[in-house]
Order: structure tokens, then sequence, then C-alpha cells
């Protein structure tokens, strides 16, 4: 459960507080009113001086902030109380009420309203109340009030109503009770409590949650009521206790601590029985940081599930937790910064959650590192030198549930890949020089390592052995050039640089194949990879080079703000020799020219913004890899984006996504309505991705929204993919009480705001009315 849902009790009661409370806050806003002077003004005044006054026509009485207006007003210096009559107005920066009389003892602030009419500016909603007694500024009492964000017009009821018969506010204790709420929807009640407490500011207060029903494909309907636990100013708890139709009762908890030196999470899922699968089924979350004795820092990120197939029914526990659904890491990292210099130890241990269907390929895992140690180092040296070390030792393992041979069982044992031990040692001496408008890196470099195995090499020049060795030694120099001019593009001043770049390497051949290869893999072909000394991630492996990557890349800003309004490049490596070290030990590149790298993006238009890059393979002439898109967007909740992915021979996908007005008056770009429910617009938002290849749809998420002014309801399905033959659909419904609270199942709005670029979440930004 998110800190926001944890400040929200039962029909938003946290709101709530906020409704029926804008001048008993006045302590910790307005408060400095009562050390102002008090002035009077009106078309008639009677009085003596230091006695009573009473004023006629037009009455006004401010201090600070604070206004009464009034037909009538009388107010007596010596009890400090204004009585006013007639078409009141109480009003502050906080809100405003309206009603036939009141009564205050302006500095402490306590009296009453009688039938007041009342508004709150923060939630832009309000409503009415038989009696608003002011006991003073840290207490109130509401008699028989009511609250809603829909304008009365005359017309009808308002759509959504929250009643209470009595509420009394304690802003000492942060607390407020409420007898007899309920909350009615088109005059129907969805929510009621006899009685319920709820806090009256954003402090976290124990209490029960809105429930949570769910509903997917695979779980059926379930339906969950968190629980909030405020046990400490720092630290808390939420319990989720659940019920599904198909699997039964479960359990989801949250613990978040946060002390001066140590802060974390613990979440754990619990599933003594699922009636579906079969036999209990759990996870256990862990983010944890802080410092120990000595200014040690400690890191702990890990996620544990039960079973190979927990990521297909409860992939909301583990997606966002996780590399990828089926990858799961657990990871404990201590270390210690010096000046220039950083010691550190580390476990690294993976899940990998392999899949029971024999038609699906088996997941292949980085090595469990058991342990990991070493030191980073960067020193500057005299002269402009700079030093950058890194020593390492690891000990690989294989992950549980690993094997790269189909026939062998899914357990610890019978594995295939060569396990043991590595040192390694990282050096670079450079010698940076750096100008406005160009700079050269020269560069030396070593990569060694000696590898400690449990079995010997089975292959290559090294046959045989189990302890290995090398060390290869590596030249480069980066050099980048800016130039700038002014233009005019269509009318309009802008700014364009023309940025070339050259890298030069040259690394020693040492023959790896047969060695093990530990973490090192081929770099994804991009703009950023392109520009490194190593066609390999990790260690094991080190390309042979001797080649030149030479680009430029043009750039259009506008010269008073630097924004980038269009940005073109192109880049390519030329090999002047043949590189004979490949990551799988397979054939060497021969390749004279490497694929063609181009990239470029724009922003002409507010409303327009284009993104490509293409990979292009001379020899074949025919395009390798290529990433295009486009997104428009304007005002009135309208984006409309496109993409299009192509890898030869592996992949081929188009995305669509799209938020865009069905039905109804237009809206503005900072949300809708006036907070009238007569006249709603229908949204529509969603995003398909299409598998070419495949010829089905891969993921997809849509959904249908009605912004009534006052309330905005969202239904959305969405539908994942968790293998070639299977997938699981969920469904989703959302009520937003527009000033009060959100009740619904699966969070739809977080959902589409993270799988819809551009999607802007709809909201009401009413004006305030004019009191009656």
């Amino acid at each position: 459960m998110s800190s926001a849902a944890a400040r929200r009790l039962c029909a938003g009661a946290m709101l709530v507080a906020a409704a029926w409370s804008p001048f008993a806050a006045a302590e910790t806003g307005p408060s400095a009113d009562r050390d102002q002077p008090i002035l009077v003004d009106a078309d008639n005044i009677e009085g003596k001086p230091d006695g009573a006054v009473v004023a006629t026509g037009g009455v006004s009485l401010r201090q600070g902030s604070l206004r009464i207006e009034a037909d009538r007003l009388s107010y007596d210096q010596a009890t400090d109380t204004a009585r006013g009559a007639g078409n009141v107005r109480l009003s502050n920066v906080d809100g405003w009420f309206s009603g036939p009389e009141v009564e205050l003892a302006v500095k402490k602030f306590s009296g009453y309203f009688t039938d007041p009419t009342y508004y709150i500016a923060r939630t832009k909603a309000g409503g009415n109340a038989s009696r608003w007694d002011f006991i003073d500024r840290e207490h109130a009492i509401l008699h028989d009030a009511t609250y809603t964000s829909c304008l009365r017009d005359g017309s009808g009821d308002p759509a959504w109503l929250l009643s209470a018969d009595r509420v009394e506010l304690d802003f000492e204790k942060n607390e407020g009770t409420a007898d007899g709420a309920v909350l009615r929807f088109y005059g129907v009640p969805i929510l009621a409590a006899p009685r319920f407490t709820f806090p009256l500011s954003d402090d976290r207060k124990s209490g029960w949650l809105p429930p949570n029903p769910t509903l997917d494909s695979k779980g059926g309907f379930q339906f969950a009521m968190p629980y909030y636990w405020n046990m400490a100013p720092n630290h808390d708890m939420t319990l989720t206790p659940s019920v599904s139709a198909r699997r039964g009762l479960g359990l989801d908890t949250e613990f978040r601590y946060l002390q001066p030196a140590h802060e974390g999470i613990v979440r754990w899922h619990t599933l003594p029985h699922d009636a579906l699968a079969g036999g209990s089924r759990g996870a256990l979350r862990l983010r944890l940081e802080g410092a120990l004795p000595g200014d040690t820092l400690y890191q702990v990120d890990s996620v544990r599930v039960s079973d190979n197939d927990y990521w297909k029914d409860f992939s909301r526990n583990i997606n966002a937790a996780s590399v990828t659904p089926r990858l799961l890491g657990a990871d404990l990292k201590v270390s210690r910064h010096f000046e220039n210099w950083t010691p550190y130890a580390r476990v690294k241990r993976w899940q990998v959650l392999q899949d029971n269907d024999l038609s699906e390929p088996l997941l292949e895992a980085p090595y469990d590192r058991l342990p990991q140690v070493g030191v980073r180092a960067s020193q500057p040296l005299p002269g402009g030198l700079q030093l950058g070390v890194e020593t390492e030792y690891n000990r690989f393992v294989n992950p549980h549930q690993y094997t790269d041979d189909p026939r062998v069982p899914l357990t610890s044992a019978g594995t295939t890949r060569v396990t043991g031990s590595r040192a390694h040692a990282l050096g670079s001496l450079s010698l940076p020089y750096f100008t406005p408008g160009w700079s050269i890196v020269p560069k030396v470099s070593m990569n060694a390592a000696a590898y400690e195995l449990d079995t010997p090499v089975t292959s290559g020049v090294y046959l045989g052995q189990k302890h290995v060795s090398r060390v290869i030694p590596s030249f480069s120099v980066d050099t980048q050039m800016t130039f700038e001019r002014d233009a005019d593009w269509f009318g309009r001043a802008v700014r364009q640089t023309l940025e070339p770049r050259l890298l030069y390497v040259k690394t020693s051949y040492r023959e790896q194949a047969g060695l093990p290869n530990f973490d090192s893999a081929e770099r994804d072909f991009n703009v950023d990879s392109i520009y490194t000394e190593n066609a390999f991630s990790g260690v094991d492996r080190v390309s042979d080079a001797n080649q030149l990557t030479t680009g430029v890349t043009t750039r259009v800003l506008d010269p008073v703000t630097g924004s980038e309004t269009v940005r073109l490049g192109v880049a390519q490596r030329i090999l002047f020799a043949d590189q004979r070290v490949s990551p799988d030990d397979g054939a060497p590149v021969t390749q004279s020219f490497s694929d063609v790298l181009l990239f470029g993006s724009s922003n002409l238009s507010r409303r327009w913004y284009l993104d490509a890059a293409i990979q292009y393979n001379h020899d074949q002439r025919r395009t390798m890899r290529s990433v295009v898109g486009a997104r428009y967007t304007t005002d009135g909740y309208r984006t409309l984006g496109l993409a299009y992915r192509y890898k030869a021979g592996e992949s081929e996908q188009v995305d669509l996504s799209w938020q865009w007005p069905l039905y109804g008056p237009a809206r503005s770009k900072n949300g809708g309505g006036s907070g009238s429910c007569s006249n709603g617009s229908w949204f529509t938002a969603g995003r398909v991705n299409y598998s070419l290849l495949e010829r089905r749809v891969t993921d997809s998420v849509g959904a249908v929204e009605y912004d009534s002014g006052c309330w905005i309801g969202r239904v959305l399905a969405r539908r994942q993919s968790t293998s070639t033959n299977d997938a699981t659909t969920q469904m989703g419904l959302e009520i937003e009480f527009v000033g009060l609270s959100r009740l619904g199942t699966n969070n739809p709005t977080r959902v589409l705001k993270d799988n819809i670029p551009g999607y802007r979440p709809l909201r009401v930004e009413s004006d305030a009315p004019a009191a009656p």
C-alpha cells in the first residue's frame, strides 16, 4: 500500500477533515490574524470609544485575512465578540461561510454560525450544516453536515453527497469523529459508518482504508480490505486481508521504518492454501539501506517467491521489483566511501522462474556471486593525469533451478555451466584536456584476470587447465568538437550546432576461446555503445581492436532557453583489422565497416514529437534494426502515439497508444468541469502492442473515462501475455469523487500513467463560486 493510500480512510475521511475544517485550522495558517488590528467599515456606525459598536449597511469587519460581512453587525470590544445578521459571509484565504447569523469571539475564534453554507478553497468543494459551533481555534462541532464538490444549480440533488449527523473536530489531538456518516452516489448509499475517526491533516492515523476489489481471468473476483497501523512517527504497517473466489484467503503485509541512519520497506504476501493451484504460496520483498558504525553503508534489495508460476498469477507483486518477472534478485551490499576510493563487499543471488510449459524456452540466468569483494578508486595525479582502478574477487555459482540443458531436471544439481572464481584488475591512466569547443582524452588501460575453475577448460589453448590468467592492454583517443552558428528556420531564430566525434581504439589480441564467460555479453548497438572501447560488457571477454569510430551530431537549439528542437546524427565504426574475439567463441568479425547508425529526434512543434534510430547494413543492403516513433499531444486530453520496432529475424512490433475525447464538452488542459454534474464528457485511453511476426496482440490496455465535473469514472481492461499460449486479463473500475477520494479496483489511473506515454489524469479545477 502506498504512503498516499495510507493517508485515506473509509470514504476518503482524510479529505473529509479538510472539508469540515476550513477555519478551525486557522492556527496553522491565518492564526497571525488574531494579532492584527480589527477594522470595521459600514454605511452607518454607532458606538462609543472602547465600547460596543453597531454597524449597518454594507458592513465589513476585517482582521488580517479574516473578514465578516453582513447587513448588520455589532462588535463589543470588551468581550471581543462580533454578532452579524442578514446575508452574513465569513471568509479568509481557506474558504468562506455564508448564512443568516453568526456570533464569534474574534481573537479566540469561538462562537457559532447558524444554517451555514460553506466552501473549502483547497478541495474546491463545500456543503451545508444546520449549525457550526466554533469552540476555539483547536475545536469545532458540526451538526447535520453535508459535503460535495457538485454545485447545486437547482436541478436536483448533487451526484454525490457525504453527510453526517454530527462531526467533532479536535486539532489539538489531530482527530475528527463523525457520527452517522453516509456517502451517497446518485441518492444510493454506497458507504456508511455509524461512527469513525479520521486525522485532520496529512499526518498518518490508524484505521481501515477503502476496500480494494479486483477481478482477473486467473484468480477471479478478489476482495481486500486494508488496515493501516500508525505504529509510531517513524514506522508503520499496512495489513491487507483478502479473499479470492477461486484461491481462498490471503494476507498482504507492508512494514516501513525510517530511522536517522536506517530506512526500509518489507512486503510479505502469503496465501496459506491456494485452492486453484494447490499448496501454500507467497512472496517476500526487502528494500533496506542505512549506515553502520565507521561510516559503512549497507543495502539490501531482494525479492523471493514460492513457485515458478507466481509471476503469472500475482504479477502486480513483483513486476516493479525485479529485472524481469521471471528473474528475481537477492542483493546484499556493504561499502565505505573514502576520499578517492571505495571498498565494497556484495552477495548476489538469483531465483529463476522456469516456465513449466515444456514448449517454452528455458530462461538463462546470470551467475550467483558468492561473494563479490572489490575496491574502486579514481585518483587525480600531477600534470593533469587521471588514474582509475578497479580490483575485484568473485566466486561464481549457478543459481538454483538453472540449467542450460533441457534434458536435465530443474534442480540445483546436474547443471552444465562451468563454475569457479575470478580475480580481476581493471586500470586506466588518462590525460583529459577540455576547452569550450574541443576536447581530447588519450588513455591507456589494462584488463587482467585470473581464474580458479571447478572443472578443467574443455576447449581452446587452455584445454585441461583449471588455473588460467591473462592480461590485455589497450590504448584509446577520444576527441570531440562543437561548432555553433546562428540561423533562421522558417522565420524563427535558432542556434545550430555541428558536433563531430572520433574515437580510436587499439587493443591487443589475446586468445580467450575456452575461457569461462561469467558476465560478458555483446553490447547492444546504439548511440552509447558505439563509442565504447570494448565491444562486450563485463570482464571475461575483451575485444581486440584496431578501429576508428566516427560520427557527427547536429542540434537545433532555442538561443534563449537552450531547449533542443531537433537532433540528427550518424555514426559508424571502421575496423582496420578483423575482430577475432567473440563472446561465444564464434567466428571473427571480418566486416571492415560496421552497420551505420542513424538517429534523430524532433520537437519542432509543441504538439508533435518524433524519434527514430536505424541500424543499416550496407553489405546486405538492408535495415537490421529500427525504432521509429511519433507522438501528437494537444490540449483537451488529446494524445496519440505510434511506434514501430524491428529487429531482423527476431521481432517486429507495432505499438499504438492514445488518450482522446469521445463525446461531451471540451475540457481544458488543466482539467475540466465547473463542478456541475449535468454536462459530462467521455474519454478513451489505451495501448496495444501487436507482434507482426507472431500475428497476435502481446499486451494491451484499454479504458473508458467519464468526467461529470464533480466525479470521474473509469473502466479498464488489461491483457498481459505470460507465454506464447497464455495471458492474464484484469478488469478495473474506479470512481473518483473530486475533492474527496477514490474508490475502485487495481488502481486504473496508475496503470494508464505507466502504460500510455503522454497520458494525463482527468482533474477538475473549478473556480471558487460566489457566496449566496
